[in-house]
């Protein structure tokens, strides 16, 4: 044979002949989960591994993970990787990981990981919807998992936009997957099957108990209505040597090394004060046990036949007409029975709370396989509800001789004419995605807030809703507390037709500045306010929250300061800003950690100088790793031009590091623009920006750094009265990549990412240009399945195609023969039809060789991939093939 490292079949010329065709396109050996993990980055799993471990070990329940990306964007605490290299490698750290659970199957769905931000809407931006929800459809169906559990999709404060966007998706895959007339190609061509998941979770769930075994049992959730499901993570394991799960779980999370979890300190050995994995249900097809009986019990009715419980199989799903509900007014809720097998007799009765009346026929007779049965009740509320309140009907069916279950649903009481407070843009986005795919309950943890600057007016407006069935008219009045006024006394509105939404403004006025602004305030800077709305025969009553954000001047330099890193005569006239404000981390006293900022501008420029008092010196980067600052001591400095901006990819963001490893050049600062319009090295994003800094040594007291921002470098022109300003610094205390606290000016949880919290620097006698945005660059860095041995190697086996992209039908790549020399590895590579082969010698941990090569047309070639050793044992040949949207997966044993 001839070798060669690349191949173009055009050139060649070769056919094949016998090879499968795309109408062969169904999976062999399918794979058969009973949970799938849905999130956005390696890690996000973390918390679920000893849970995931335990049901593995005790009842042998498979678990499976789709990771929306490959986290390709975020920190590297062991290393310089970055893009895809550092996709590949928390790849791999996500594979160890879960190992300890007994997971073996990781679905990286090649979602771009671009930067941290709170914003689902830019996520999907970034993501693409379809295309997302489609390749998680196909993995459910591929991998048919009965639960799934994945992140808070809640638009709640501080909420990653991926991790919601990921949890979002993976709601509407709960409902896609199981729906034919969702991505009817995957059935149609592809050979899949509508799949029913069985129930849905979130992970996590707020309340109260007890810590040890009766976690499982004695648990109060924090919001009544919520279903929590409890396992105690204190269970021994066999498969570790008799280690608690909690334990085995510590040993996961630090295999995520790149997040900096490597030191994760050991967990809790009494087993008094070892605490459950709670997850929260979203929804469920199947009747659920009381979640008190015990560490299963989430599973119990999917893959765990409940004692007493239904045939595995039955589904009893339970909607109402409506998710709002008026006092007095009868609304209908549907009980949906379908079985996999014949179940006699099914009768199914529907409980409300006291005060509550029902009426309906639940005789449902004999179910029949896979068709659906529905009983119809009507419900009436009693006449004194408060808006607001959430309630949850039981429905219980029972059977001749089958067994009984129960199922339950959420419905939320609400006035004729309700008016809440104004919602941020992707609160809204968020509300109306709930109300499209029937889950307003999940909006349960979100706050109506608006931020008002200290000292400043702003409008609020109140948006008002008719949920009755009649036209009505009324009044509004909005109460603010002291400290706090508003122009109107109140406001009316008319003719508001049943169905229909409408709204009125209000003028609110901070008018004592001296009220604590940020999270200085009590109750975490929540001033509340209320809302209260008259309606023919009554009134309803809703809360909000102002949020008060700090205000500074920036004076204009009579000359521009010099930066050198001390404050010249003249140069700073201005107010000198308190940093100091602890926002996130552990708290520490001003030596250990704070801080002071002085401002000014030029017609061309701002310039900042910040004084830093800190009491040890975390790590000092090399200069080619200036990047991520949530890892050492550094200082984010924020600004958004116009102010208000929804997410940071309409801002600047700076990150400004006191010092590198560089001592050949006397260990100079640097800067990256982080997380905004331009994210990268500071010298390509931010020509003609300049910094300068003044480290204390002998002893280290802390840090000096002055900088000067060109306008010119905004996303868009300044408008004076509202630019929007932010200025937190991160402090490490270790030299392992690790902060500890962190402290700034206006500061939230999640207000890196929440620019609509930053505070407002007014420029005095500046003058406003024309808004002029800039289209936000966001990275491409993704890694892509096909280039990921670890991937290629677990779909050759398991036939779910890398990427979840359409799998290609069996043959379309094929290994022919191999010869294994000391200096490389040959074989023929064969194709059914053009597309791109990427091959890969892989030991297990590494790549030894790898080659590309083009198939123009289907046909055969030889390939070589030299090799500087003896193949180690455990070598595998590796081969991915891509045509168009369609991949597969094969391997082939070396040594």
């Amino acid at each position: 044979m001839r070798w060669h490292a690349k191949a173009v079949i055009a050139a060649c010329g070769l056919l094949l002949t016998g090879l499968a065709s795309p109408a062969q396109a169904k999976p062999s050996q399918p794979i058969d989960l009973d949970i799938m993990f849905i999130g956005a980055h390696p890690d996000d799993e973390a918390g679920q591994l000893g849970m995931f471990g335990y049901w593995n070990e005790t009842h042998d329940m498979k678990a499976g993970v789709i990771t929306m990306t490959r986290g390709e964007g975020g920190g590297n605490a062991v290393g310089l990787e970055e893009g895809p290299a550092l996709g590949i490698l928390r790849e791999a750290e996500e594979r160890r990981a879960v190992g300890w659970a007994g997971v073996e199957n990781v679905y990286n769905l090649d979602a771009l990981d671009f930067y941290y931000t709170a914003s689902a809407p830019l996520s999907e931006q970034i993501w693409g919807y379809q295309n997302s929800l489609s390749r998680i459809v196909r993995t459910i169906r591929a991998t048919k998992p009965e639960v799934i559990v994945t992140m808070n999709p809640s638009a709640t404060q501080g909420n990653h936009g991926n991790h919601q966007e990921a949890a979002m998706l993976a709601v509407e895959a709960f409902y896609a997957a199981a729906d034919p007339k969702a991505f009817p190609e995957q059935i149609r061509k592809e050979g899949l099957e509508p799949f029913r998941v069985a129930r849905l979770f979130q992970a996590g769930g707020s309340g109260s108990g007890a810590n040890g075994p009766a976690c499982e049992t004695a648990f109060t959730p924090a919001q009544p209505t919520n279903v929590v499901f409890g396992t105690w993570q204190g269970y021994e394991s066999a498969r570790h040597d008799g280690t608690r799960w909690n334990q085995v779980n510590v040993w996961a999370r630090r295999e995520y090394a790149s997040q900096g979890w490597a030191n994760t300190g050991d967990a809790a050995t009494d087993p008094a004060a070892i605490g459950c994995n709670r997850i929260t249900m979203i929804d469920s097809r199947t009747p659920y046990p009381d979640p008190r009986v015990g560490g299963t019990a989430a599973l119990q009715g999917t893959s765990i036949r409940a004692r007493g419980g239904l045939p595995l199989g039955t589904e009893l799903h339970v909607r109402p007409e409506s998710w709002e509900v008026l006092a007095g007014q009868p609304f209908v809720v549907k009980t949906h029975v379908r079985a996999t097998k014949a179940v006699p007799g099914a009768r199914v009765i529907l409980e409300a709370p006291p005060g509550w009346t029902v009426k309906g026929n639940g005789d449902i007779g004999a179910v029949t396989p896979e068709k659906e049965s529905v009983a119809r009740f009507t419900v009436t509320p009693p006449t004194n509800l408060v808006a607001g309140e959430r309630f949850r009907l039981k429905a219980t069916m029972t059977t001749k001789k089958d067994g009984w279950g129960s199922n339950t649903t959420l419905v939320q009481a609400t006035a004729p004419v309700r008016g809440t407070l104004e919602p941020l843009p992707e609160v809204g986005d968020f509300r109306e995605w709930t109300e499209r795919n029937g889950v307003q309950s999940l909006d349960a943890l979100i706050d109506s807030m608006l931020s008002i600057p200290s000292g400043g007016t702003r409008p609020v407006r109140v948006d008002l809703t008719n949920h009755g069935d009649q036209v009505q008219s009324g009044t509004v009045k909005l109460s603010v507390p002291t400290g706090f006024a508003v122009a109107e006394a109140e406001q009316g509105y008319s003719g508001l037709r049943p169905g229909a939404r409408g709204s009125v403004t209000f003028t609110v006025t901070n008018t004592d500045a001296s009220l604590p602004t940020a999270n200085r305030a009590p109750n975490d800077g929540r001033y509340p306010v209320r809302i209260e709305t008259s309606y023919t025969g009554g009134s309803a009553a809703e809360p909000g929250v102002l949020n008060i954000v700090p205000v500074t001047t920036i004076p204009k330099a009579a000359t521009a300061p010099v930066v050198d890193g001390t404050a010249g005569p003249g140069e700073y006239t201005g107010e000198v800003v308190d940093i100091s404000t602890r926002w996130e981390g552990s708290a520490a006293p001003a030596a250990d950690i704070s801080g002071t900022a002085r401002l000014a501008y030029t017609d061309d420029a701002v310039y900042a100088l910040f004084d830093i008092t800190d009491d040890v010196l975390g790590t000092v980067l090399p200069p080619e790793d200036c990047k991520r600052p949530r890892r050492n001591d550094n200082i984010e400095f924020g600004i958004d031009p116009r102010g208000g901006s929804p997410n940071t990819s309409t801002v600047f963001n700076v990150a400004l590091f006191p010092a590198t490893d560089d001592p050949a050049r006397g260990n100079p600062p640097c800067y990256a623009r982080e997380r905004d319009n331009h994210q990268g090295p500071g010298p390509q994003t931010a020509p003609g920006m300049s910094v300068a800094s003044v480290v204390t040594d002998n002893p280290y007291t802390g840090y000096r750094i002055e900088v000067k921002v060109p306008f010119s470098v905004l996303p868009d022109n300044v408008d004076a009265a509202t630019m929007g300003m932010n200025i937190l610094v991160n402090d490490s205390d270790t030299q392992d990549l690790s902060a500890q606290t962190r402290v700034g000016w206006s500061t939230w949880s999640g207000v890196r990412a929440d620019p609509w919290r930053w505070g407002v620097a007014r420029l005095d006698g500046h003058a406003t240009q024309p808004s002029s945005p800039n289209e936000p660059i966001i990275p491409d860095t993704a890694a892509l399945s096909v280039n990921s041995p670890q991937t290629i190697l677990q779909s050759s086996k398991d036939k779910v195609a890398p990427g979840g992209w359409t799998a290609l039908p069996d043959g379309t790549v094929r290994i022919g023969d191999v010869t294994k020399r000391r200096d490389g590895v040959g074989f023929a590579l064969k194709a059914g039809k053009p597309g791109t082969a990427r091959a890969f010698v892989w030991d297990g941990d590494s790549v030894l060789a790898q080659t590309t090569v083009q198939f123009g047309r289907r046909g055969e070639t030889d390939v070589w991939l030299p090799l500087g050793g003896p193949l180690p044992s455990g070598t595998t040949l590796l081969v991915s093939y891509q045509s168009g949207d369609a991949t597969t997966g094969v391997a082939r044993r070396l040594r």
